[in-house]
């Protein structure tokens, strides 16, 4: 499968858009986190659909942890 790199693309993330509107409290994130990837674990790896479900939802996990411990650390 090739890609074609020169076409126009839309990213994954824009924080101008995309941004969160509240951030959740750390022990929130962690449990979301958490489920999310006991969620994911038994994806098959040969479905690219159930790969890039997984990858899309732990993506945005990770981007409401992040923002979690930023918050608490007052970042």
């Amino acid at each position: 499968m090739s890609v074609d790199t020169s076409a126009p693309h839309t990213p994954l993330y824009d924080e101008a858009t995309d941004g969160a509107p509240w951030t959740p409290s750390l022990d929130v994130a962690l449990d979301q986190a958490r489920r999310v990837l006991a969620e994911k674990a038994t994806a098959n790896i040969h479905d690219p659909d159930e790969m890039i479900r997984a990858a899309v939802g732990l993506e945005m996990r990770l981007r409401q942890l992040v923002a979690a411990l930023d918050q608490e650390a007052g970042r």
